[in-house]
């Protein structure tokens, strides 16, 4: 079977999501072939050559994009089986043959081979067995991918260097309201064997990662596993460095690693911050105050780490002394050059199945579906704030497609905001990495529009 992979959009990392079934579906003689839209241009010829089409669709910006893509797909082949996988491949069923969620690799080679179960329809999410900890799986097949110098670099000192990505679990032991990783995984959390996570790894040192991006939703939902693979990756690569994301609570509670960590090479954390707003906090089910993200950046500084918070200003409970106060906790704990300026506009998301669909303080504001989004429509409390996110977020693109350094896109943001200007560190040298956007962004006119044209 002729197969083609697609994905849009994976943060600006070398695709794991397509790299990890490509490898089993190869192992099974299949003919595969992957395309990245986020970095290679569209090409019929390859939708000619299929026999099936697979898109992968881990977060809300890749499902937009994939809904164009696969638009161009039923016009130039209405007939082409056309599968839907990840996070998002549930909601998809509006435009794809087969939808997929969960564990999929193993059932997305069923589908291939025509092992799936007919009766399922097209909506299926995926049996969460321990898929993931299976051993044997054959290594990601990264070689079928543009190369890693292509993708996101980390950004550190002035310098930039290669980035490798990999996953040690997937899902999540938590239920944070406004995550759509609940919705599908359920709290439950699928642990990838150790010896698969350091063989993805070193193929990818190999072929010039000097950093590597740990990409679980929360890499603490395991500790002692994640432990013992940064443990076993520095004594193995002890050059590399390294970044993962954690939930506030989780750096706190396991607050006697963080100096091995430093030792063996973390840069800094992923922190979803989300608000300031304590009420706001507690509807989202986050587990930390904005007292303990305070204590989060001053406990992680402390062994040498920095941390990056992403944010989600903008919920139907927003205020403008909210936004303010978000501004004024950056601007207070030296993280402006920490915040990539898309977190100032984030919109909430209200994916099917959303637990904050039964809250009931989101009754007043909710709206319909919008299929297209994959998302309920909301309004906000105070309309005012409506307005001012789509404000922020014009301001981000526009500026940054011209150019402009984070602490000048951040004073821009804080005259809209109603904020007077201020003294910043400017420091443009504290690791990061170099793809400004986020999962729960909406995409931008270039990565929205630009499919057919490339």
């Amino acid at each position: 079977m002729r197969v083609l992979l697609v994905t849009t959009y994976e943060l600006g990392h070398q695709p794991l999501l397509i790299a990890a079934p490509a490898a089993r579906l190869r192992d099974r003689g299949h003919d595969v072939r992957c395309l990245d839209l986020s970095i290679q241009p569209w090409d019929p010829e390859l939708v000619d050559w299929a026999e099936r089409i697979a898109f992968s669709v881990p977060m809300h910006t890749a499902m937009r994009i994939a809904r164009q893509a696969i638009t161009l797909v039923r016009k130039l082949r209405p007939a082409l089986p056309v599968a839907c996988f990840g996070l998002y491949g549930p909601f998809m069923d509006d435009v794809a043959d087969h939808v997929l969620g969960g564990e999929t690799d193993a059932a997305l080679v069923d589908w291939v081979d025509g092992r799936h179960d007919p009766a399922s329809g097209t909506r299926v999410v995926v049996h969460l067995g321990r898929e993931a900890a299976q051993a044997g799986a054959p290594v990601p097949a990264r070689d079928l991918l543009p190369s890693l110098d292509q993708y996101a670099h980390l950004a550190i000192a002035g310098e930039e260097r290669v980035v490798g990505y990999v996953e040690a679990s997937h899902g999540c032991a938590h239920r944070c309201r406004h995550c759509p990783v609940p919705v599908i995984y359920d709290g439950r959390l699928r642990i990838v064997e150790l010896d698969a996570v350091l063989a993805d790894a070193a193929q990818q040192i190999a072929a010039g990662a000097q950093h590597i991006t740990f990409g679980d939703p929360d890499f603490l939902n395991g500790a002692q596993h994640s432990l013992r693979i940064v443990r076993a990756l520095h004594e193995r690569h002890p050059d590399v460095t390294f970044d993962c994301t954690v939930k506030v609570e989780h750096v706190l509670r396991h607050e006697s690693i963080w100096a091995e960590m430093a030792d063996a090479r973390c840069l800094f954390v992923v922190s979803a911050f989300e608000s300031v707003d304590n009420a706001t906090l507690d509807r989202l089910d986050k587990g930390h105050t904005a007292a303990d993200a305070a204590r989060a950046v001053a406990l992680l500084r402390e062994r040498r780490i920095e941390i990056r918070p992403s944010w989600m200003p903008f919920t139907p409970w927003t205020t403008l002394r909210q936004v303010q106060d978000l501004l004024e906790f950056v601007a207070e704990y030296d993280l402006v050059g920490n915040v990539d300026p898309v977190q100032y506009s984030i919109r909430l998301l209200l994916p099917e199945g959303s637990l904050l669909l039964d809250h009931p303080d989101l009754a007043s504001h909710l709206g319909p579906y919008d299929p297209e989004r994959s998302s309920y429509t909301w309004t906000s409390g105070d309309p005012a704030m409506d307005v001012l996110q789509l404000e922020l977020a014009a301001i981000v693109e526009q500026r940054q497609t011209a150019g402009d350094d984070i602490p000048t896109i951040y004073q821009a943001l804080r005259a809209a905001c109603d904020l007077p200007e201020i003294a910043v560190n400017a420091d443009t040298g504290r690791p990061r990495l170099t793809e400004p956007w986020f999962c729960c962004a909406e995409p931008n006119a270039e990565q929205l529009g630009g499919i057919a044209e490339r």
